[in-house]
């Protein structure tokens, strides 16, 4: 085990979700929307997202377990919580600024096409 090890990892990414949905609901967007962010970055399907989050699964074990990851998450860039996102070097790290970075573009109301980055 890595003592260097980001505490992050090991939260379950259940007690991480109600800030999420907070943070967007304040701004009138809505847990659909933040499911669909979810899916899309991870490749669940609704079921089992629901599954990792009644499972409490760690954030380390979600991306782990994701079913595929989407190939054109490498086009969020952008600073979150002070560092550009583009140039995290910790693959889970990234990963769980990428989510991060979803979510802070729907609470600021970015139309739902340009944060799929469709």
């Amino acid at each position: 085990m890595d003592a260097k090890k980001h505490r992050i990892y090991g939260m379950s990414v259940a007690s991480v979700y109600p800030l999420y949905l907070t943070k967007v609901e304040k701004k009138g967007r809505s847990k659909a929307e933040v499911d669909e962010v979810f899916r899309w970055l991870t490749g669940h399907s609704q079921a089992s997202l629901d599954a990792e989050l009644t499972d409490k699964t760690s954030f380390e074990d979600f991306f782990a377990k994701a079913p595929a990851m989407n190939p054109a998450r490498s086009l969020i860039t952008g600073v979150i919580c002070g560092v550009r996102v583009e140039e995290i070097e910790d693959p889970l790290m990234r990963e769980i600024r990428y989510l991060d970075k979803l979510v802070d573009e729907l609470a600021k109301g970015k139309p739902m096409a340009k944060i799929l980055r469709q």
